[in-house]
């Protein structure tokens, strides 16, 4: 490996743990409906204002020996732990594609900017319905727009069959509009549509076999959790989406290598 490479990777590390952070944020305030692109970051304790410095993803935390530097109130170690397990996600994508400088593959360098923000939909699934048991409405949209683009691309670019991309594209449009116009509550998606939702997502970005490992490792997560003596509901569309990234890395690591 060159060391060109390798301050590629680094680099990827890098912008992992700034995904990370923000989606840390973002699992945060949307489902309290606050603003995560203008609204400056804030002590959730003392409410203070945090500076540039208090926000470099992991430095920061290590730095500052988990508080804050304003109350002095414990930080949870979990944001550090995401920030880093972000970093870690980004670079094995970015190195399941054998990515390399040297030899530009501009398809796989588009690739690679649209998984990433398959990954970060995923990411932010995974941490509301963890939390939550559901999907914000903000957060499925972004992942249908994002997935539109995508088809958009793939048709133009690529020159892919159309057929199946209309298929995905209507079928997007009617579970959103059932959402829209026949269920009553307008702050979440019904499960049903969620799910549908998510399904297709996986379908567009994932091929079969990843599906069907997607879901046998799903199960493998649901029977864990049922082993627990307290029935407590278990985060489904969490699983779902970790599993999914799982099988997307590996699935590239079987294409590319």
């Amino acid at each position: 490996m060159s060391i060109i490479n390798i301050i590629i990777y680094f680099f990827l590390f890098i912008t992992g743990t700034v995904i990370g952070s923000f989606c840390t944020l973002a699992v945060y305030r949307i489902p309290l409906k606050k603003d995560i692109i203008h609204e400056h970051s804030f002590c959730p304790n003392c409410n203070h204002k945090l500076n540039v410095l208090d926000l470099i993803p992991v430095i920061s935390y290590l730095i500052l020996c988990g508080k804050c530097r304003y109350c002095g109130e414990k930080i949870r170690i979990r944001y550090f732990l995401l920030e880093i397990l972000s970093g870690i996600i980004i670079l094995l994508f970015g190195i399941s594609l054998n990515l390399s400088i040297e030899i530009l593959e501009i398809s796989k360098y588009c690739y690679f900017i649209f998984g990433i923000l398959y990954i970060i939909t995923l990411m932010l699934i995974a941490g509301i319905s963890k939390e939550k048991r559901e999907i914000p409405k903000e957060v499925l949209l972004f992942g249908v727009s994002t997935m539109s683009i995508y088809m958009i691309y793939l048709f133009i670019v690529e020159k892919a069959n159309i057929d199946r991309y209309i298929m995905y594209l209507f079928v997007m449009l009617v579970l959103l509009t059932i959402d829209t116009f026949l269920i009553k509550n307008k702050q979440r998606t019904s499960t049903a549509i969620s799910t549908l939702l998510l399904m297709q997502f996986f379908l567009l970005f994932t091929s079969p076999r990843a599906i069907v490992g997607t879901a046998i490792i799903t199960l493998l997560f649901i029977a864990i959790g049922n082993m627990k003596k307290k029935k407590i509901e278990l985060p489904i569309y969490f699983y779902l989406c970790v599993s999914n990234i799982i099988l997307l890395i590996l699935e590239n690591f079987t294409y590319y290598y």
